[in-house]
């Protein structure tokens, strides 16, 4: 197989997706109690959050559909 030059100053770079490890990582550690009840709550808070301003802000996005028909406060200037 022949070898290509790579333009690249370091040569591990290109030879970098060859490389196989035979160690494995350390298992992960698990969340403790704490940790999942402040995920849930973090996460519940964020979605109240959500709702709350999606409750607050669709009656500013709707359009009045009014018959037009308001009356003015102006005096007649009698």
């Amino acid at each position: 197989m022949l070898r290509r030059r790579e333009s690249v100053p370091f040569a591990f770079v290109a030879e970098a997706d060859r490389f196989r490890s035979n160690v494995t990582p350390p298992p992960r550690e698990r969340a403790s109690l704490g940790q999942l009840a402040g995920r849930a709550l973090l996460g519940l808070t964020l979605v109240a959050g959500l709702v709350g301003s999606l409750v607050i802000g669709t009656p500013a996005l709707s359009t009045d559909t009014g018959d037009g028909t308001q009356q003015s406060q102006a005096s007649d200037g009698r």
